[in-house]
Protein backbone atom coordinates (compact mmCIF):
# COMPACT_ATOMS: atom_id res chain seq x y z
CA UNK A 1 0.00 0.00 0.00
CA UNK A 2 2.79 2.71 0.91
CA UNK A 3 4.74 1.69 -2.56
CA UNK A 4 1.30 2.72 -3.77
CA UNK A 5 0.85 5.67 -2.11
CA UNK A 6 4.66 7.00 -2.64
CA UNK A 7 4.22 5.91 -6.83
CA UNK A 8 0.96 8.03 -7.25
CA UNK A 9 2.35 11.21 -4.92
CA UNK A 10 6.48 11.01 -7.79
CA UNK A 11 3.24 10.61 -10.62
CA UNK A 12 1.35 13.74 -9.30
CA UNK A 13 4.76 15.02 -8.84
CA UNK A 14 6.27 14.33 -12.01
CA UNK A 15 3.15 15.76 -13.72
CA UNK A 16 2.96 19.06 -12.14
CA UNK A 17 6.75 19.89 -12.63
CA UNK A 18 6.11 19.23 -16.37
CA UNK A 19 2.92 21.84 -15.70
CA UNK A 20 0.74 19.00 -17.41
CA UNK A 21 -2.72 19.24 -15.91
CA UNK A 22 -4.28 16.46 -13.66
CA UNK A 23 -7.84 15.67 -13.85
CA UNK A 24 -9.78 16.69 -10.67
CA UNK A 25 -10.01 14.07 -8.40
CA UNK A 26 -13.32 15.17 -6.68
CA UNK A 27 -16.56 15.47 -9.10
CA UNK A 28 -16.32 19.20 -10.24
CA UNK A 29 -18.70 21.11 -9.25
CA UNK A 30 -20.87 24.17 -11.40
CA UNK A 31 -23.16 26.93 -10.93
CA UNK A 32 -26.74 26.03 -10.17
CA UNK A 33 -27.74 26.99 -14.01
CA UNK A 34 -25.05 25.02 -15.17
CA UNK A 35 -25.89 21.98 -13.03
CA UNK A 36 -29.44 22.20 -13.86
CA UNK A 37 -28.19 22.55 -17.75
CA UNK A 38 -25.89 19.16 -16.93
CA UNK A 39 -28.68 16.94 -15.49
CA UNK A 40 -30.51 17.28 -18.82
CA UNK A 41 -33.79 16.69 -16.68
CA UNK A 42 -34.25 20.11 -16.38
CA UNK A 43 -34.77 21.52 -20.11
CA UNK A 44 -37.92 23.63 -19.29
CA UNK A 45 -36.82 25.18 -16.47
CA UNK A 46 -33.71 26.12 -18.11
CA UNK A 47 -35.45 27.40 -20.88
CA UNK A 48 -37.94 29.02 -18.14
CA UNK A 49 -35.16 30.76 -16.31
CA UNK A 50 -33.62 32.19 -19.61
CA UNK A 51 -37.18 33.89 -21.03
CA UNK A 52 -37.10 35.21 -17.43
CA UNK A 53 -33.99 36.75 -17.21
CA UNK A 54 -32.82 34.92 -14.47
CA UNK A 55 -29.45 33.28 -15.79
CA UNK A 56 -27.52 35.37 -14.44
CA UNK A 57 -28.62 35.98 -11.25
CA UNK A 58 -28.71 32.29 -11.18
CA UNK A 59 -24.73 32.41 -11.71
CA UNK A 60 -24.21 34.86 -9.42
CA UNK A 61 -23.02 34.37 -6.06
CA UNK A 62 -25.66 33.41 -4.15
CA UNK A 63 -26.14 31.31 -2.35
CA UNK A 64 -29.17 30.24 -3.34
CA UNK A 65 -31.22 27.07 -2.80
CA UNK A 66 -33.18 25.85 -6.05
CA UNK A 67 -36.42 23.86 -5.51
CA UNK A 68 -36.04 22.85 -9.21
CA UNK A 69 -39.26 21.28 -10.86
CA UNK A 70 -38.34 18.07 -13.55
CA UNK A 71 -39.54 18.39 -17.12
CA UNK A 72 -41.47 15.87 -16.07
CA UNK A 73 -43.29 18.17 -13.44
CA UNK A 74 -43.77 20.87 -16.13
CA UNK A 75 -45.27 18.29 -18.20
CA UNK A 76 -48.29 17.91 -15.08
CA UNK A 77 -49.40 21.42 -16.22
CA UNK A 78 -52.35 22.18 -17.95
CA UNK A 79 -51.48 21.77 -21.74
CA UNK A 80 -50.12 25.12 -23.08
CA UNK A 81 -49.22 26.80 -19.59
CA UNK A 82 -45.66 26.20 -20.34
CA UNK A 83 -45.80 27.83 -23.89
CA UNK A 84 -48.12 30.85 -22.27
CA UNK A 85 -45.85 31.50 -19.66
CA UNK A 86 -42.42 31.52 -22.16
CA UNK A 87 -44.02 34.50 -23.83
CA UNK A 88 -42.34 37.48 -23.39
CA UNK A 89 -45.58 39.18 -22.44
CA UNK A 90 -45.91 36.48 -19.21
CA UNK A 91 -42.30 37.52 -18.00
CA UNK A 92 -43.63 39.01 -14.72
CA UNK A 93 -45.80 36.14 -14.24
CA UNK A 94 -42.72 33.95 -15.18
CA UNK A 95 -40.48 35.39 -12.50
CA UNK A 96 -43.07 35.19 -9.98
CA UNK A 97 -42.83 31.61 -10.56
CA UNK A 98 -39.62 31.19 -10.57
CA UNK A 99 -38.59 33.34 -7.49
CA UNK A 100 -41.21 31.04 -5.57
CA UNK A 101 -38.98 28.21 -6.06
CA UNK A 102 -36.33 30.08 -4.53
CA UNK A 103 -35.03 31.06 -1.01
CA UNK A 104 -31.82 32.74 -0.18
CA UNK A 105 -29.10 30.87 1.53
CA UNK A 106 -27.65 27.02 0.92
CA UNK A 107 -30.29 24.99 2.60
CA UNK A 108 -29.08 21.52 2.83
CA UNK A 109 -32.03 18.31 3.74
CA UNK A 110 -30.30 18.19 6.89
CA UNK A 111 -31.60 21.64 7.42
CA UNK A 112 -34.54 21.03 6.39
CA UNK A 113 -34.95 18.10 8.79
CA UNK A 114 -34.64 20.25 11.60
CA UNK A 115 -37.40 22.42 10.80
CA UNK A 116 -41.03 21.79 12.26
CA UNK A 117 -43.57 20.13 10.14
CA UNK A 118 -45.37 22.78 8.72
CA UNK A 119 -42.76 25.66 8.92
CA UNK A 120 -43.46 28.46 6.79
CA UNK A 121 -40.16 29.73 4.88
CA UNK A 122 -39.92 32.76 2.78
CA UNK A 123 -39.24 32.57 -0.83
CA UNK A 124 -36.95 35.13 -2.62
CA UNK A 125 -40.31 36.57 -4.31
CA UNK A 126 -41.47 37.24 -0.97
CA UNK A 127 -44.24 34.70 -0.29
CA UNK A 128 -43.97 31.47 1.87
CA UNK A 129 -43.94 28.30 1.00
CA UNK A 130 -45.15 25.63 3.45
CA UNK A 131 -42.20 23.07 4.18
CA UNK A 132 -43.37 19.49 5.78
CA UNK A 133 -40.69 16.45 6.80
CA UNK A 134 -42.78 13.98 7.81
CA UNK A 135 -42.76 10.89 4.91
CA UNK A 136 -39.99 12.70 3.02
CA UNK A 137 -39.57 15.95 2.93
CA UNK A 138 -42.65 17.83 1.02
CA UNK A 139 -42.64 21.76 -0.39
CA UNK A 140 -46.44 22.68 -0.55
CA UNK A 141 -47.97 20.34 -2.53
CA UNK A 142 -44.32 18.67 -4.44
CA UNK A 143 -41.91 15.91 -2.82
CA UNK A 144 -38.80 16.02 -2.84
CA UNK A 145 -37.23 13.35 -4.77
CA UNK A 146 -33.97 14.23 -4.96
CA UNK A 147 -31.93 16.56 -2.18
CA UNK A 148 -28.65 18.13 -1.91
CA UNK A 149 -27.29 18.58 -5.42
CA UNK A 150 -24.51 20.87 -3.92
CA UNK A 151 -23.35 23.83 -6.77
CA UNK A 152 -21.02 26.57 -5.94
CA UNK A 153 -23.09 29.31 -5.43
CA UNK A 154 -25.73 27.11 -3.06
CA UNK A 155 -28.18 23.56 -3.77
CA UNK A 156 -30.62 22.41 -5.60
CA UNK A 157 -33.42 20.19 -4.31
CA UNK A 158 -35.37 18.49 -7.31
CA UNK A 159 -39.03 18.46 -6.81
CA UNK A 160 -42.18 16.16 -8.68
CA UNK A 161 -44.89 19.42 -9.33
CA UNK A 162 -44.30 23.17 -9.88
CA UNK A 163 -45.09 25.18 -7.02
CA UNK A 164 -47.30 28.33 -8.14
CA UNK A 165 -47.64 31.16 -5.84
CA UNK A 166 -51.07 32.44 -4.81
Amino acid sequence: MRNRIRMFAAIVATAVLAGVALPSLAAEKHDIVDTAVKAGNFKTLVAAVKAAGLVDTLKGEGPFTIFAPTDKAFAKLPKGTVESLLKPENKDKLVAILTYHAVSGKVMAADAAKLANGARVKTINGQEITVRNKKGVRINNATVIKADIECTNGVIHVIDTVLLPK
